[in-house]
């Protein structure tokens, strides 16, 4: 079984940084892709960023330029970095992988309340 437990999120202000982390119970380099999905309330989930094995990287066009999605293989973790925070990036956030057989795989979420 497949576990993949996110960390950092919090309240921060508008314009400040948070730093998500996704840690996965294999090898990261075992799934096809991974990311970051995100639903705010009373809203449908939508795609972040996603980072694929062979290192290709898509972000959500709102984020664009303020959000970096990377990992670090011997830790088996995936990170997003989230820049010059706005209110309407607050919303649950969720880690996915999905492995080479289709196979998608969620973590618990992690709130991120962008907030004065």
């Amino acid at each position: 079984q497949v576990q993949l437990v996110e960390s950092g999120g919090g309240l921060v202000q508008p314009g400040g940084s948070l730093r998500l982390s996704c840690a996965a119970s294999r090898n990261i380099f075992s799934f096809y892709i991974m990311g970051w999905y995100r639903q705010a309330p009373g809203k449908g989930r939508e795609l972040v960023a996603s980072l694929t094995t062979g290192g290709t990287t898509n972000y959500v066009e709102s984020v664009k330029g303020r959000f970096t999605i990377s990992r670090d293989g011997a830790k088996n973790t995936v990170y997003l970095q989230m820049n010059s925070l706005k209110p309407e990036d607050t919303a649950l956030y969720y880690c996915r992988a999905e492995d080479g057989y289709g196979r998608s795989y969620w973590g618990q979420g992690t709130q991120i309340t962008v907030s004065s």
